[in-house]
């Protein structure tokens, strides 16, 4: 590994696509915005000057349409890669990302495939109201056919999308809206990483802290706040919703005997109250305490800064609900 760059998580994503259209001619961009523009969060800034209007199109404000042509240009050969400004607009093409891309495979048996990928910001904490703020990667985990990753490091976020592209069925990237602005060191080698697995963000023996995506610097910073208090979390990051790694989830709280899930998603059906019927399932007898979960407010996302900070799963609720996880005994 070579000495580290500093850079952000926002850089990271735009030097991954700038390197999968130079390596490969049948990738091509696509969004609302993401050429002139330079993308509604600046991802794809510079790449239209850089590569020209074929490899970064600037599409109308209709999802149903462009990522439509997208699953198309994926079933004729080509790699896309669709940009949608906010997962909230994804439900605007869910017949062609649930009915289309995520079955076609199945329904030709095997004959054709949609080697499409699918980025979108997820996530609140910006102040933009409920049409812009919600986490619906759960949704999309239910769907057989579909892969969904959720970066929450610059590692990931560079290396996902590298390994996203070779893969044959249809990827969806989930980029919280918070993380683009994040900075630190990414080794100068960097390449692509597995699509597959969990992984072990910070080893500890009292309670596992099963998270993923934006909420997994405030698992961390929870975890170093609990430290100070004697209380050793371990952090596990999910990374890929669909397929779940089960067996890293399990281990961890094999070894810990609690655990405490994250999840900026609602509570009801959602990928924390599947990871908690998973943990039922493997190692129920494990458990030392009941499994805590720390979610969003069941409302829709408010626009006031205090409310919305009220509504989201915050340190302090990690802390809380990981405090009570070690001193309660099943």
């Amino acid at each position: 590994m070579t000495t580290g760059v500093r850079t952000s998580y926002r850089e990271a994503i735009r030097s991954a696509l700038r390197e999968a259209l130079q390596r490969d001619p049948r990738v091509f961009v696509m969004g609302e915005d993401v050429g002139r523009y330079g993308g509604c969060y600046a991802v794809t800034k510079g790449l239209l000057e850089e590569f020209g209007p074929e490899r970064v199109r600037d599409t109308p404000l209709s999802e149903s349409t462009f990522v439509g042509a997208g699953i198309g240009a994926a079933m004729n050969g080509m790699r896309p890669i669709v940009e949608i400004m906010t997962c909230n607009f994804s439900l605007l093409a869910l017949d062609q990302i649930m009915n289309n891309a995520a079955t076609v495979s199945h329904m030709s048996g095997g004959q054709f495939s949609v080697p499409l990928v699918i980025r979108m910001a997820t996530g609140a904490g910006r102040q933009v109201a409920a049409q812009h703020s919600h986490s619906l990667e759960g949704w999309f985990a239910h769907v057989p056919g579909l892969k969904v990753v959720t970066p929450a490091t610059l590692e990931d976020a560079r290396g996902m999308l590298w390994t996203a592209l070779e893969d044959p069925n249809p990827v969806l990237i989930f980029e919280h809206a918070l993380l683009y602005n994040a900075e630190g060191e990414l080794p100068a080698d960097a390449g692509p990483v597995d699509i597959d697995t969990a992984r072990v963000r910070r080893e500890g023996r009292d309670v596992s802290i099963v998270t993923y995506g934006g909420s997994l610097p405030k698992a961390l910073a929870a975890a170093e706040e609990l430290a100070q208090a004697g209380v050793q979390a371990e952090v596990v990051d999910l990374r890929t919703l669909r397929p779940l790694d089960t067996g890293t989830i399990v281990a961890s709280v094999t070894k810990t005997h609690r655990a405490v899930i994250v999840d900026e998603g609602w509570r009801s059906g959602s990928i924390s109250a599947e990871v908690t019927a998973r943990l039922v399932e493997h190692c129920f007898y494990e458990l030392d305490a009941p499994v805590r979960r720390v979610c969003s407010a069941e409302v829709p996302t408010p626009y006031a800064k205090h409310m919305e900070d009220a509504a989201l799963p915050q340190v302090a609720d990690i802390v809380a609900a990981t405090q009570d996880a070690v001193s309660t005994v099943a």
